[in-house]
């Protein structure tokens, strides 16, 4: 063909690189011009043309793979077809809406990886006088819980938005914080077990163990990575929690053992 572009002319026109209008040519998609006398391939408004659609529904998201197919394809099957990729291209819109909101809320903290409820519950706890360590021990406990009982998770918050709302459960809660500093075996420890337990029985929204398809063994896992959190680090507390638990299950509350 004389007069026509060459392919570095027909790639600047059509607005793709002479790598992608190579490629489109190993795929198939659009056909190699013929070359003429001098050796070499002359694009002609007809090439243009079809490297036009290519790189159009390319970049609309159509798959390479689909491209040849559907541009060969009658009125209905190209309209289907544009359906199913504008179908795909809402499904990623929102992924990536999704994705952009949790990093907002990751420059939030708690909120990228706790719901606004939970959040609340911290706050609160911060307004109750807790110190920095607790909340961030809570903040962490609650994370745990979401992730691994999400089924008892809006109990678990209920458990805990009552509880604030007790001035008793409270002060219990605050001497609790206080016997970490107590030999395990100080007496105070037994004492303090009876008053949380049945300020916990009174108050009536203690949260039912995991049920479903998970096994006893599981679900005590995954209560006892909740509950014990940290408390690897303070035997008193871990005597303490021990003893509510036991006095709870006494009282005919089902709470998986370790």
């Amino acid at each position: 063909m004389t007069g026509g572009l060459t392919i570095s002319q027909a790639a600047a026109f059509v607005g793709v690189t002479v790598k992608t209008v190579r490629h489109y040519h190993r795929l198939g998609l659009t056909a190699e011009p013929q070359r003429d006398g001098s050796g070499y391939r002359r694009y002609g408004s007809a090439d243009l043309l079809r490297l036009v659609q290519v790189r159009t529904l390319a970049g609309a998201g159509v798959p390479l793979a689909e491209i040849g197919e559907l541009l060969d394809a009658g009125p209905e099957r190209f309209a289907a077809a544009l359906d199913d990729v504008h179908r795909r291209l809402t499904g990623q819109i929102e992924d990536l809406i999704a994705r952009r909101d949790t990093l907002h809320r990751l420059a939030q903290g708690d909120r990228a990886l706790l719901p606004d409820r939970a959040c609340a519950v911290l706050d609160r706890l911060t307004g109750l006088g807790f110190g920095p360590d607790y909340v961030a021990t809570q903040r962490e406990a609650l994370v745990l819980a979401r992730a691994l009982v999400p089924e008892v998770f809006d109990a678990f918050l209920t458990r805990l938005e009552h509880g604030l709302d007790d001035p008793e459960f409270v002060e219990l809660t605050k001497r609790g914080l206080e016997a970490a500093a107590w030999h395990p075996d100080d007496p105070r420890i037994e004492e303090l077990a009876a008053a949380l337990a049945g300020r916990l029985l009174a108050d009536g929204t203690l949260p039912a163990a995991p049920t479903g398809s998970r096994s006893r063994s599981d679900a005590a896992a995954r209560y006892g990575l909740v509950n014990h959190h940290r408390e690897d680090q303070e035997p008193s507390i871990a005597r303490l929690n021990t003893l509510v638990e036991a006095k709870l299950r006494a009282a005919g509350i089902d709470i998986p053992h370790r």
